[in-house]
Formats: C-alpha cells, structure tokens, sequence
C-alpha cells in the first residue's frame, strides 16, 4: 500500500459525512508504519474503543470504512476465524459492522464482517504478527496468494457496503 496523509484518509470515507470524517481520530504515527506491509490501515478510535477504521486502495484511489465492533461478550472466549485474512484467534475476532454508504446507510442499513479485532490482518498473512498457536492454518498457498486472498476479502467486504 503506498503511504498515505492524513487529508487523504479523511476525504477517502465513502460510509460517513464529511464532518464525521473530519471530526474521527486518524492514527498520528502515520509516517512511522511499514506501508510495504500493508494491504489496509486499520485502527481503533482511542477515545471510543467500539469504532473502528479502515483504509485501503481500491482501483488506484483510497476508500476508507468507518466500522462499529460488537461488544465484549461470552463468545470473544471462543476460537473464531477472521473471514478477511482466514486467522484464528481467541477472543481476538469482531463484527466489524460498517453503515452503508448513500440513501441505504442514511436509512440505517449496514454490513458486517468478522474480522481480527486489532485491524492487523495484513501482519498476521504474512507472520509479522503471531496470532497464537494454531492461528494461521497450514496452507499450500504462496505468500502472494494470500495476500490477494486478503485483498479479495477486503474488497468484497467494501462493495457490500457501496453498493
């Protein structure tokens, strides 16, 4: 993923108004992350730890999500598969439910995704991360092939909710 600003990850959001996008906390070491390993920024609001944000390419141009996690409950004990980047965690998969942009969202519609809870999807692909023993499933997939597998996931993901 090529680096990108603030401004641009603001004027990326597709499922929000502008003066929400202007208003939502952007990561503030964005010219310290690795981008060569990302195939999305993903972050947390600190201020409100149910929202979350995503921001990735998409043919050519930034397209950014802005995402509710589901509360804490019983089941974050169980072993769940993240359906973007195919890792099991414990206790570390959410229901990234994202509003859908244009009349639907305005009318409440949504889409939900499970998904890793710390937004590290693209780390844990490609072991720059540890999910845990038994976290990422043994596969006869290149590198490569799972990154677009990701990329795939994403992308489906985001014209769900765009569409």
């Amino acid at each position: 993923m090529k680096p990108l600003t603030e401004q641009e990850i603001r004027t990326a959001f597709v499922n929000c108004t502008k003066g929400e996008a202007k208003r939502l906390a952007v990561p503030r070491d964005l010219a310290e992350r690795c981008w060569d390993d990302l195939d999305f920024l993903g972050w947390r609001d600190p201020q409100a730890p149910d929202r979350a944000y995503l921001v990735t390419e998409l043919d050519g141009r930034p397209v950014g999500l802005q995402l509710r996690s589901s509360g804490a409950g019983s089941w974050q004990t169980r072993r769940s598969m993240c359906s973007v980047c195919v890792t099991i965690h414990t206790g570390g998969v959410s229901l990234m439910v994202a509003p859908r942009s244009g009349k639907a969202g305005q009318q409440g519609n949504s889409v939900g995704v499970y998904m890793c809870s710390d937004l590290a999807c693209s780390l844990y692909v490609r072991g720059k991360k540890d999910a845990g023993v038994g976290g990422r499933l043994q596969e006869s997939l290149t590198l490569e092939e799972k990154v677009g597998r990701t990329v795939a996931n994403l992308a489906a993901f985001i014209a769900k909710v765009t569409a």
